[in-house]
């Protein structure tokens, strides 16, 4: 069975952005549900045949967290 492995990101105008790793489809949408129609419809539209194929969503979050002198973090 193969599996088709999409990561996802948060866009930066909001919503998010689903992107496959091995092959050239490409979807968005403004919630997570659309964007889970949206990706099934785009993968059957890159594929003749869709018959043993799983996806996978791998959903990525980027953030930043700043660390200064917080008397609470205790340095070993």
């Amino acid at each position: 069975m193969e599996e088709i492995i999409f990561i996802i990101k948060e866009s930066d105008e909001g919503g998010y952005v689903a992107e496959a790793l091995k092959y050239s489809i490409f979807t968005e949408a403004e919630n997570w549900d659309t964007l889970k129609d949206n990706i099934k419809e785009a993968v059957h539209c890159h594929f003749d045949v869709i018959s043993d194929k799983i996806i996978r969503l791998h959903f990525v979050k980027d953030e930043i967290l700043a660390l200064r002198n917080c008397p609470e973090i205790i340095q070993h």
